[in-house]
């Protein structure tokens, strides 16, 4: 998911009651929940580097304790600093002193709130359809839950509710002049952590509810040899279904609300490309190997001389010659946002120039070049 939904869902974790246990379990509620992504800092190598390294050890179970560990190292030197300077505070004369809070400081508390808001991570990760590792290093296999769109409004929804209403509630207190009541918010942190729970059970079954529709209704002109159904933001009923038959792969809307499959065989259909010597040689890259490591649904093509925004073409003496070579995945090449057919570049999208047919040229991802 995006960061917002992470930080959101981290704070809620911290007021479900982990408050209630010990100082400072909201701030490392909500760093524990988005710090995996911290692996972003390896996309400064480049783009590739990004796309190999993305989702890696920081969103796996062995990874998760070490992130904990490291989120609350980092709270308890804010902790020392904020005593060394309530400590000098009391030693200076005539100086307005800062009362210590009253909630104490459990080590342990802070560890376990840390610890489920990193996994809380782990899973919100799954719910998509760009998948996750939880089983490095000992195994790299992708998994996949793609019951939720990576942006989901509907999530924003429940945590602003369960974290803003606590906070007008308490200004009408104090408005009317009523005591003020401490870990205000508790019941609707955990009513967003239970309806975003409920969220996914109803979306899972409007996922199997889809693909029960697609198993009973022949969509394509050959047998299916594998079926994948990607979300869209807001409304479970609409799915994105990709089938994949020995020639060619078919796409399909899905409205498990009306139990209708729309697909047209003449815009649908995109024919496997031929496997030429350049293609070949790309995914032999760096970039192929990563891509096609990652890419469930990779599809790649030999696009001939067109240039990418990222990278000149090579500039080559008469007799020899260069190709594009184009990485895409299907379950990231649909129109989330609306409702027509995908027009220009498909997102996570990359690009290899071969020369010669086995010579890599040049690498690039989403506008940048691999250097």
């Amino acid at each position: 998911m995006e960061p917002l939904t992470h930080f959101l869902t981290g704070a809620c974790i911290g007021r479900s009651g982990f408050n209630r246990k010990t100082a400072y379990a909201t701030l490392v509620g909500v760093l524990a929940a988005e710090a995996a992504d911290l692996d972003v800092i390896w996309g400064l190598a480049g783009p590739v580097e990004g796309l190999k390294h993305h989702r890696g050890i920081t969103h796996s179970f062995v990874g998760a304790p070490v992130v904990a560990g490291v989120v609350v190292g980092a709270v308890w030197l804010l902790y020392r600093w904020r005593e060394g300077r309530l400590l000098h505070q009391a030693n200076v004369p005539n100086q307005d002193r800062k009362s210590r809070p009253q909630q104490p400081v459990r080590w342990r508390w802070l560890y376990l709130t840390a610890l489920i808001a990193a996994l809380s991570h782990i899973l919100l990760d799954w719910t998509n359809n760009y998948g996750i590792r939880p089983f490095l290093p000992f195994n790299g296999r992708w998994y996949e839950g793609s019951i939720v769109f990576i942006v989901e409004p509907v999530l924003w929804a429940l945590f602003f509710v369960a974290l803003v209403l606590p906070w007008i509630f308490g200004l009408a207190d104090r408005e009317i002049g009523a005591r003020r009541k401490p870990f205000r918010g508790r019941g609707w942190a955990i009513f967003a952590l239970a309806g975003m729970v409920t969220l996914w059970c109803w979306r899972w079954a409007e996922h199997a509810q889809a693909r029960e529709l697609l198993d009973n209704l022949q969509v394509t002109s050959e047998p299916v040899r594998r079926v994948s159904l990607e979300p869209y933001p807001i409304n479970p009923f609409r799915w994105h279904a990709i089938l994949e038959t020995a020639d060619f792969y078919q796409t399909a809307e899905i409205n498990t609300w009306t139990g209708s499959i729309d697909s047209d065989p003449q815009q649908d259909v995109l024919y496997k490309p031929t496997v030429t010597p350049a293609v070949e040689a790309a995914r032999q890259t760096f970039l192929g190997q990563i891509y096609l490591d990652w890419g469930m649904w990779a599809v790649v093509r030999d696009v001939g001389q067109e240039p990418v925004p990222a990278m000149k073409p090579p500039q080559l003496p008469p007799g020899r010659h260069w190709t594009t070579i184009e990485f895409t995945d299907l379950r990231f090449d649909y129109p989330f946002l609306g409702t027509g057919r995908r027009k220009g570049r498909s997102p996570l999208a990359g690009w290899v120039y071969i020369v010669d047919n086995h010579i890599d040229a040049g690498e690039a991802m989403d506008g940048r070049q691999q250097r």
